[in-house]
């Protein structure tokens, strides 16, 4: 999945240097790879949805100190900051 800005069309959630930015799509698979995650079952919560990053299989889009950043979680407080509820 990726993530596509409702006011910006064509910008995306981007990891660069391993925080997530809100950025233009330049069309390059670079910038493909970086924008896209795989979702998968909540790593706290089975009912909720955790992303893994596509290029950095090890590492799940996260909160930590207000910021978006994709880590590789090795504690109950990572699975937490990494798990979202999906709402439409």
């Amino acid at each position: 999945v990726s993530f596509e800005s409702v006011n910006r069309p064509g910008y995306f959630l981007r990891h660069q240097g391993f925080e997530v930015k809100l950025m233009q799509n330049d069309g390059t698979s670079t910038f493909a790879a970086d924008a896209t995650f795989t979702r998968v079952a909540g790593l706290a919560d089975s009912s909720w949805s955790s992303f893994r990053s596509v290029n950095y299989p090890t590492r799940y889009l996260r909160h930590s100190a207000f910021v978006l950043r994709i880590d590789e979680i090795t504690s109950a407080t990572g699975r937490a900051d990494a798990t979202f509820r999906v709402v439409y």
